[in-house]
């Protein structure tokens, strides 16, 4: 759990680096900021969505875990937790223009810090092997991209941490059993899934078309679900000659 300590720290310096950066940018330079971390964002996601093994596994676990990210209301309860979180931050002297604010800095910073596949895998290695090496890197990415995120967004970025506390150190301790379940396709597919959600925020930054990225979170449990079942479906629909 060290180095996932490690990169929450990294994290939240980051985020206060960036809020330092945030007071003292004109308003006139705001557009520069949301325009470079929207195209960041959108390489970032485009190199990891790439790296799908199927693009069939990735169109039903978007279909599907949207649907049901749809269905529950995903975005809108965590953006409710975020504006709670700032509530409680500010004393509930706040607009509602800076509570929304913070709500999708956590919200956005919180799924550009869990979703690519290193997280998984270095998370893995440093509880099974302890070998913290991905973890560190990670760690050091993710300090830089907090620092433009808060500039952006705000306070509401550092909470990100507590997030990454949570998912990455679930998969540190259990690591052990999950990594024979999901295999190398299936934490390839996790990874895939994380960068279309990546690109779904790089095009909210950049105004192209507002989507609610966290209703497709469940997208990310299904595609490795499907990435481990498709071997067994395919063997079924060829005992019916298809």
């Amino acid at each position: 759990m060290i180095a996932t300590y490690f990169n929450a720290l990294m994290i939240v310096i980051g985020s206060l680096i960036g809020l330092v950066v945030k007071s003292r940018l004109k308003p006139s330079f705001e557009e520069i900021v949301f325009t470079s971390s929207g195209l960041i964002t959108l390489v970032l996601g485009f190199s990891m969505a790439a790296a799908t093994s199927s693009y069939l596994i990735m169109l039903f676990a978007l279909a599907l875990g949207g649907a049901i990210g749809y269905w529950l209301r995903i975005e809108d309860r965590i953006l409710n937790l975020g504006s709670w979180m700032e509530r409680m931050t500010s004393g509930g002297n706040s607009s509602s223009e800076s509570a929304k604010n913070f709500a999708l800095g956590f919200l956005n910073a919180s799924l550009l810090f869990c979703s690519g596949a290193m997280t998984v895998l270095g998370s893995i290695q440093a509880g099974t092997s302890g070998d913290y090496r991905l973890i560190l890197i990670k760690a050091i990415m993710d300090g830089c991209m907090a620092v433009i995120f808060a500039s952006v967004y705000g306070p509401g970025v550092i909470f990100s941490a507590l997030f990454v506390l949570l998912y990455q150190g679930f998969f540190t301790l259990a690591g052990s059993w999950i990594e024979p379940i999901l295999g190398e396709i299936g934490i390839g597919e996790l990874g895939a899934i994380g960068g279309v959600l990546l690109l779904m925020i790089g095009f909210n930054l950049l105004k192209i078309r507002q989507t609610k990225t966290g209703n497709f979170l469940p997208a990310i449990i299904l595609a490795p679900f499907f990435a481990v079942l498709s071997p067994s479906i395919a063997h079924l629909f060829s005992g019916f000659g298809f």
